[in-house]
């Protein structure tokens, strides 16, 4: 092919034969219903062969419409003109006695015609079955401008043709257990199906064949990981844990005593940790991840927990001081906004060994960090950091336990895919007591009753958030104008007697010190803030939030950012003033008012949004999904995952010679390097 189509394909990511091949239908058009003209129906969709008689222009260009034309068909059993409009350039292939593949839909206008969907010019009827285009299920391709769907389907069939015998690195055992047919044939009947059933089969095979390289990598590097790491064996005794338990204000929930459990009997393996921890908007995740700090800390080591904001940070090391007050254990802040003196005294304490547990943001995975023993590293908010941040992190020590946290919620379908190397615990069960947060999405115009009923809230001692609309990263200070002048209005025309605070991300490390800490002691009544409250923030007095400009803001944004006005004893409120313009921010407001439940958030997200866009929150090189849908093909996921991690069970580095192909595939499909593969 010449260089503008090659340059065209390659717009649609395809640059080689086997990206061709791969191209896939995103649906197949019936036109395997072929008919002599004698039997065709009024309504029925049908196919005839048959020979030009006639051919002639109808219409007149109306309005820019282009003009079409009917051409009177024969096929030994009728006549019938088919019609077919704005393809005028088809005047000229249509001459009398030429045979023609017909599709479309049998219609009574002046007489009985076939409204033409596709028209094929064939040299012999005969071989209609070798036509890419008419007489059978034809794909239809994710197409641009230089290439269209005909011509797409062209390609692809001339690439099938060339490919010749394509090979399956697929062990026959698994095809003959999951009953799946060969690479080969499956490859052909997902472009040109048979019929319905070959269709089906085709699509479940190479959906399993896409999760099976998947999964086999991630148990690849699992079982490499576990291999070359040696786990640190935390034998803690209990004398800061048990301690620290006892004196919480409140008893554990079911699926905290689980997850505490589950994380220590982890760090006690000989086998290095590596668990994600998920769980929804105030679940008491930091509870669990206090648990395994303190454990590390009895069996000699120090921990660290990473925060994506200092924000964040300086809260977890505010909420895990006043926790461990009462016991032998030094909790030292490390952020990257301390003035010299007090950051030289906290890495002095850190690579000494006097600092037990360290909290900070990115500052600790900097170069001068060094720690004296670090065993355990918690990561906060796994979705904040590149997959290089982890590792630098996870380098700080001698193959420490890692936990990683997030209160994002993953459908159990993405977590197996993405984290699927990793242990999973989930807090799927809220704190009693914990009260729904009444959710109600608001037109701009009617901003002011969100108002009022922010005003009860203050009038009966409570406090709110207001949360400014989101712009563009790129646009930091028009960020910044958005809070302020939000911050006027309130002052000036809405709350002019209430104390009204405001934070922002342009403001100093120290500025958003000491307007948190006033707000928690309620010196401000109303905090006006970016998105930089969106986890973690602790404040049980606050009873309502409104979000202004929600439709900007994603699902799961803006359940954590509800999620600040779930921690107190008063009925919560959350009101979402927004103007949405599309239908999916339609969706994602609906969604909130409708579920309180992050996983189920997390699935409507994922139905909304599809899997291309989530595969990013690795930061790793995972491979998009070119035909699986997670969503839909779940089963066939988890019995993909069990026959990988069987696989790699027998044959770690898939070394066996009928092996080879598959790793060479999953290279093939990851990269040549792998990166991903052995990293965390």
């Amino acid at each position: 092919m010449g260089p503008r189509i090659a340059a065209a394909l390659g717009d649609l990511g395809v640059r080689t034969l086997a990206d061709l091949v791969s191209h896939y239908p995103s649906r197949h058009e019936d036109l395997s219903n072929v008919k002599p003209i004698s039997d065709l129906r009024v309504g029925e969709k049908a196919t005839v062969v048959a020979r030009v008689v006639n051919v002639k222009p109808v219409g007149r260009p109306v309005r820019g419409r282009v003009p079409g034309l009917s051409a009177q068909l024969y096929d030994g059993t009728g006549y019938m003109p088919a019609t077919v409009w704005g393809r005028g350039w088809l005047l000229n292939q249509l001459v009398p006695d030429t045979w023609v593949v017909v599709s479309g839909e049998v219609q009574r206008k002046y007489g009985l015609q076939l409204a033409a969907k596709s028209i094929e010019v064939v040299d012999d009827p005969a071989t209609l079955g070798e036509s890419a285009h008419a007489g059978r299920f034809v794909p239809v391709y994710p197409a641009n401008k230089a290439i269209n769907a005909r011509r797409a389907r062209t390609l692809i069939h001339r690439g099938l043709d060339g490919a010749g015998r394509i090979l399956d690195p697929l062990p026959a055992a698994i095809l003959a257990r999951q009953n799946l047919p060969n690479l080969h044939d499956a490859i052909h009947e997902i472009h040109f199906p048979s019929d319905r059933d070959c269709l089906k089969e085709a699509t479940r095979r190479l959906v399993f064949h896409e999760l099976f390289l998947i999964q086999t990598g991630l148990a690849a590097r699992k079982a490499r990981l576990e291999k070359t790491e040696t786990g640190r064996r935390h034998r803690g005794d209990g004398r800061l844990l048990n301690p620290f338990l006892k004196a919480l204000p409140f008893g554990l929930t079911g699926a905290q005593e689980r997850v505490i459990g589950e994380v220590l009997e982890g760090m006690r393996s000989e086998k290095p940790m590596r668990r994600l921890l998920q769980g929804d908007v105030g679940s008491g995740k930091t509870v669990v991840a206090v648990a395994g700090l303190l454990s590390a800390v009895e069996s000699g080591g120090q921990g660290a927990i990473m925060a994506p904001t200092e924000v964040l940070a300086e809260q977890h090391y505010l909420s895990i001081s006043a926790a461990l007050k009462d016991l032998p254990v030094n909790v030292v802040l490390l952020t990257g906004s301390q003035g010299a003196q007090e950051r030289r005294a906290a890495l002095e304490a850190v690579a000494g060994g006097e600092a037990h547990v360290v909290v900070g943001t990115h500052a600790l995975i900097q170069k001068g960090v060094d720690f004296h023993n670090l065993s355990l590293v918690v990561v906060d908010e796994q979705h904040r950091f590149g997959v290089g941040q982890r590792t630098e992190f996870k380098e700080k020590g001698v193959t420490p336990d890692t936990l990683i946290m997030t209160a994002t919620p993953i459908p159990r379908t993405l977590s197996l895919t993405l984290y699927g190397d990793l242990e999973v615990s989930i807090l799927d069960e809220l704190p009693p007591g914990r009260k729904p947060v009444d959710t109600r999405a608001i037109a701009v115009a009617e901003r002011y009753e969100a108002y009022e009923s922010v005003a009860e809230e203050l009038e009966a001692g409570r406090q709110a958030y207001v949360i400014c609309p989101l712009v563009e990263e790129s646009e930091a200070l028009e960020d910044v104008r958005a809070a302020e002048e939000l911050y006027d209005e309130l002052v000036t025309e809405i709350f002019p007697e209430r104390r009204v605070g405001l934070l922002h991300g342009r403001m100093k490390a120290q500025e958003k010190r000491e307007v948190m800490a006033a707000f928690r002691s309620r010196e401000i009544e109303v905090l006006v803030a970016t998105v930089v409250v969106e986890v973690g923030v602790d404040v049980p007095n606050a009873s309502a939030i409104v979000i202004e400009g929600a439709e900007r803001f994603g699902l799961s944004q803006l359940h954590q950012l509800r999620g600040r006005v779930c921690r107190g004893l008063h009925p919560p409120k959350c009101f979402l003033v927004a103007d949405p313009k599309t239908d999916d921010s339609q969706k994602r407001l609906d969604a909130l008012c409708d579920h309180q439940d992050g996983f189920k958030l997390s699935e409507v997200d994922l139905a909304i949004r599809g899997e291309g866009t989530l595969f990013g929150a690795r930061q790793s090189g995972m491979p998009d999904l070119k035909i699986a849908k997670l969503l839909r093909d779940i089963d066939i996921l988890v019995e993909a995952r069990r026959e990988a991690f069987e696989l790699v069970a027998d044959d770690p580095t898939l070394r066996k010679p009928h092996h080879r192909p598959l790793r060479r595939e999953i290279r093939d499909l990851l990269g040549r390097d792998v990166d991903w593969l052995f990293k965390e």
